[in-house]
């Protein structure tokens, strides 16, 4: 009777140990073949940085690269003490922004919230690839679930959101030192979500929007705006709709129309900085790195000192760099983005740019 039991241990035993052997490799070779975001195409970790913060920010941006290539926490820091964090990721679809913010008041409220508008031109996911960079690092919740849900392509399936794997088992031939490297642990690539380029490529030809079936924005995307403008409502956050001065995508009036009719009808404050460039002294030809698609430091500092002022005057935020523990958290950030400066500058061969 013995010799059974212990027969049938030492199977349950091998079957455990076989089952957990699997289970770690399986994670191993996951975790090695992720992208990992830090070399080329950088925007896809950007969501994941937020959770090694210290959550206590006044200001969340939520939105594609006209939020996180177009304005500097760090210069709203130095010049106001606003606190304040970019959410952003490549092509971020509304729906991805409203979750984004359901996420982050899992850890905080901020006292405002600015939305970039250029999204409400999408009503429904364009691309796998930008689902993914603004998807997978979002640490796993309800919010992150219904996400997903809400930005699955025909083709894609819940699964291989659960176990990447799935749809990265292919990627051995892209492997790089990096994969190895940042296997479970990344670098940082932004600064509070801010994606800095210090380089300059003047505006020039740039395309005027080709006509338009139809200039309504869809069903679905305007849902969500309204989902955001009540759950801001709800939780005493002041919502801040904005469209950056970025010349391409093209915005057309059509699109302008519709966004200050809902800002009136929701009481909320709308900015539209194409229509500011000169009061913010936005020069398109030494303030973008690409052409007018997106600010370059130049650019990005300008739009945050004006944007900062904005803050102050509307909202009343507080200069919060009297505070001790934030001060020092600070001192770290400033020294990293002056470091970054220099790097890119000498990179670029532009080091005694001012």
């Amino acid at each position: 009777m013995k010799t059974k039991q212990n027969s049938r241990k030492q199977t349950i035993i091998k079957i455990t140990l076989s089952a957990l052997i699997v289970f770690v490799s399986l994670f191993l070779l996951q975790r090695l073949l992720m992208p990992k975001y830090v070399d080329d195409i950088v925007e896809g970790a950007f969501i994941a940085e937020y959770y090694e913060e210290e959550k206590d920010f006044d200001v969340i941006f939520i939105g594609d690269c006209e939020v996180y290539e177009n304005f500097s926490p760090v210069k709203l820091w130095e010049e106001y003490g606003i606190n304040s964090y970019i959410r952003g990721s490549a092509q971020q679809y509304i729906w991805q922004s409203y979750y984004l913010l359901e996420d982050t008041l899992r850890y905080e409220t901020p006292e405002i919230v600015i939305f970039n508008v250029l999204a409400l031109q999408y009503d429904k996911a364009q691309s796998e690839a930008y689902n993914r960079m603004s998807l997978e690092g979002m640490k796993w919740s309800p919010s992150k679930v219904k996400s997903i849900m809400a930005s699955m392509k025909q083709d894609e399936e819940f699964l291989d959101y659960v176990f990447p794997i799935l749809r990265y088992h292919t990627r051995w031939s892209e492997l790089s030192g990096s994969d190895v490297q940042y296997m479970f642990d990344s670098k940082k690539v932004s600064h509070n979500g801010y994606y800095m380029r210090v380089d300059v490529k003047p505006a020039e030809n740039v395309p005027e929007g080709r006509i338009l079936g139809d200039y309504s924005f869809g069903e679905n995307a305007w849902k969500y705006l309204d989902m955001m403008t009540e759950l801001c409502k709800e939780k005493g956050i002041k919502l801040i709709l904005i469209k950056a001065p970025s010349l391409y995508p093209y915005w057309y009036d059509e699109w302008e129309t519709q966004v200050e009719d809902y800002a009136a009808k929701n009481d909320l404050l709308y900015i539209n900085f194409l229509e500011l460039t000169d009061e913010v002294g936005i020069d398109y030809n030494t303030d973008t790195y690409d052409a007018g698609l997106h600010m370059n430091l130049s650019g990005a500092e300008k739009l945050s000192v004006y944007l900062g002022q904005l803050l102050k005057d509307e909202a009343g935020l507080t200069d919060r760099r009297g505070e001790a523990a934030l001060q020092s958290i600070w001192e770290e950030k400033i020294a990293a983005y002056e470091a970054e400066i220099e790097e890119q500058r000498k990179y670029y061969g532009i080091e005694n740019q001012e």
